[in-house]
């Protein structure tokens, strides 16, 4: 983990800890490798409040998280943060078959377009995600 001290508080480590085990040890990896003079209050508000505190929430699984970041990032076309939580609603045990059935869910309320970018999106990482695992990589 970064040395960087903002980062060096506890919430920030059971973040980190959440991060790893929804999106994997590279792509935690690499977004803490980046960081910047510029982007590490960014890094770490997401780090702590979302990582560290809404995602240990109890009343919600992380299936059930994964899910609605699925349809939310549908809703607001952002196909990059939608790769990494395509990526770790399958790490979180949800079937493809449910990631496809959150996309067709949205293609009603938030429109065709929003959802034919999304499952082209969730069909590329899939198939990337496949690969990976049958490689043995994380």
């Amino acid at each position: 983990m970064s040395a960087r001290p903002e980062f060096q508080t506890e919430l920030f480590e059971k973040g980190v800890a959440m991060r790893r085990e929804v999106l994997g040890d590279a792509h935690v990896d690499r977004s803490l490798a980046g960081v910047t003079d510029l982007t590490a209050t960014l890094q770490k508000m997401v780090t702590e409040w979302a990582w560290g505190d809404i995602w240990q929430r109890p009343a919600l699984s992380k299936p059930e998280r994964s899910m609605l970041n699925i349809g939310m990032l549908t809703a607001l076309n952002r196909s990059h943060e939608l790769r990494a939580h395509v990526r770790g609603a399958l790490r979180n045990g949800v079937s493809e078959e449910k990631v496809v059935e959150v996309i067709l869910q949205t293609a009603i309320y938030c429109g065709f377009p929003a959802a034919l970018d999304s499952m082209r999106t969730v069909a590329e990482t899939i198939e990337a995600y496949r690969k990976e695992v049958a490689d043995g990589a994380d």
